[in-house]
């Protein structure tokens, strides 16, 4: 049997860390905006919204760099779980465990992002050396 999902989207907010009562273990969770490979309908494209969940060093290092709006992979297991609401109705949630994260844009501080867009204006195209490993194919 095979649980395996792969989701790259954005996040809708900043990831939320905490940690377990008992041993403290870091878990963070987050929302990733994932667009649908087709239109409705009305030709708009459709966006899922999948929770994610991470735990232990993964956890914090997606608290510490991640932030709303970044490209994200994430890839993990399709975990389904019920709980009881505060009116006591027992209801169902979906989220991915993931055991990877991968981010997908640089993070952009103000300062960071000038020196960048500086040295990027002043490079001409013909100064970029293409290594034959750089290339994907």
């Amino acid at each position: 049997m095979l649980n395996q999902v792969v989701l790259i989207g954005r996040l809708t907010h900043d990831p939320e860390l905490r940690y377990t009562a008992g041993s403290g273990v870091p878990v963070a969770s987050f929302t990733l905006a994932v667009n649908r490979p087709f239109t409705n309908q009305q030709g708009e494209r459709e966006t899922d919204f999948i929770d994610i969940v991470t735990w232990r060093k993964l956890a914090e290092n997606c608290a510490n760099y991640l932030k709303k709006g970044n490209l994200a992979a994430a890839s993990g297991r399709l975990q389904v779980r019920s709980y009881d609401d505060r009116q006591g109705v027992r209801r169902k949630a979906a989220e991915i465990v993931a055991d990877n994260v991968q981010f997908l844009e640089r993070p952009r501080s103000s300062d960071q992002y000038e020196s960048t867009h500086e040295e990027n204006q002043n490079q001409n195209v013909d100064d970029i050396e293409i290594n034959e490993n750089d290339v994907p194919f």
